[in-house]
């Protein structure tokens, strides 16, 4: 089934793809069908997800996916939370938003942190049950970056359990243990459970 993705990150669509192809999904950037990003004026990431969503399917009458995900600080109230790829300004850049998210946190002992993804599946633009998917990852984030696999705060994102930053992990452990890869999950069982 072909699906349009209500993005244009290329790193994104690649760890999308790698879960969902098997599945036999195909998954197509709305960019190759020449639809612009959606606005995300929302402040949650549900919103936000619906959105975009609802603005790739009405461009292209294709079902739509969309993700809006991002990461959370408990020490920051939340922050950057749904503006986590714009949290330096604009044009976007992880390094910048790296660094101000350590300059954030200097000093700070409570580094405790967790990714959201929260998807969302609509049929059509107008589609009046959309299929939501929600995952988090919990974590802390580290005073310095490790690793140079993934994206975004992946280098600062420290998981415990597995001893390893987001960064370190191979793709196929990442998109397991990933709010992504939990959010895609749930989504599958939803979308198997509906046909």
């Amino acid at each position: 089934m072909k699906l349009v993705l209500a993005s244009n990150n290329a790193k994104k669509l690649k760890e999308l793809r790698d879960i969902l192809t098997p599945h036999g999904w195909e998954l197509i950037p709305q960019d190759e069908l020449g639809v612009s990003e959606a606005d995300e004026p929302h402040c949650t990431f549900v919103e936000n997800a619906l959105a975009k969503a609802r603005h790739a399917a009405q461009a292209t009458g294709l079902p739509a996916l969309a993700d809006d995900s991002g990461l959370c600080v408990d020490a920051l109230g939340g922050l950057p939370g749904v503006q986590s790829a714009r949290y330096a300004g604009e044009p976007k850049s992880d390094a910048r938003n790296n660094e101000k998210l350590l300059a954030a946190l200097a000093g700070c002992s409570n580094r405790a942190a967790h990714f959201v993804s929260l998807i969302v599946f609509v049929r059509h633009a107008d589609d009046p049950q959309p299929i939501i998917a929600e995952g988090e990852w919990h974590g802390e984030i580290l005073p310095a970056a490790r690793g140079d696999a993934g994206f975004g705060y992946d280098p600062l994102f420290y998981v415990r359990e597995a001893g390893q930053t987001s960064a370190e992990m191979p793709p196929l452990e990442k998109n397991r243990r990933s709010h992504r890869g939990q959010a895609l999950a749930q989504l599958l069982e939803r979308l198997q459970a509906r046909r």
